[in-house]
């Protein structure tokens, strides 16, 4: 039997973050508030006894992995179709930059039209390259055990909306996950179930999408 649980777990802060730019699929490390709260948040990831881990290979998210290695010593394996979307020229600017720039573009994005992201990806190709990925490595895990999967807020997102067979238009009504906050998916008989989402420890901020 595969993974009968599998937790979308989002990296910790970043400089980027904190200053609300996007980072798309720029390598930015995560902060000294990152740090911590990826430490907080694998105590109680720790509890879920995980079987296998994964991650973006994104330093922000190997570094959001390896606190949860410390925890359990799971290694983790590294796969870049967990990498956050590829925002083309929006990446490194902060949004009011991005909006002064390309206004009708970052209009669309924002109402949750799958457009090509500062001429990058669409919501739907990270949505399917993700979620693509997170079923691969559950399909390896075995015993029905559980598999954390640390990597990017749109990536997480659109994974967790493909594998819980809902539209990609509900984008913008599902909260975006904070850092170091994760979302947990249990298997039901008819495909993926959520169980909880944006649980993390206290003090984590809400980051940006990207």
């Amino acid at each position: 039997m595969p993974a009968a649980t599998v937790v979308l777990w989002r990296h910790g802060r970043t400089p980027y973050n904190q200053q609300h730019r996007f980072q798309g699929q720029l390598d930015v490390p995560l902060d000294a508030l990152g740090e911590q709260q990826v430490r907080a948040a694998a105590v109680e990831l720790a509890l879920l006894e995980p079987a296998a881990l994964v991650a973006s290979d994104l330093s922000r998210a190997v570094a959001t992995a390896a606190a949860l290695t410390a925890r359990t010593g799971l290694v983790a394996g590294l796969d870049p179709a967990l990498r956050e979307v590829h925002a083309g020229e929006w990446q490194g600017l902060t949004h009011d930059e991005i909006t002064a720039r390309w206004p009708e573009d970052h209009a669309a994005w924002r109402r949750g039209d799958d457009v090509r992201i500062g001429g990058g990806e669409k919501r739907s190709e990270v949505a399917a390259r993700a979620a693509g990925a997170v079923e691969r490595h559950a399909a390896e895990v075995a015993d029905g055990g559980t598999l954390v999967v640390a990597a990017h807020g749109a990536a997480l997102k659109g994974a967790l909306l493909r594998l819980l067979q809902l539209d990609l238009g509900a984008w913008t009504a599902v909260a975006g996950f904070r850092n170091a906050h994760w979302a947990v998916l249990r298997r039901g008989r008819g495909g993926w179930v959520l169980e909880e989402y944006n649980v993390g420890p206290p003090g984590a901020g809400e980051g940006v999408e990207g």
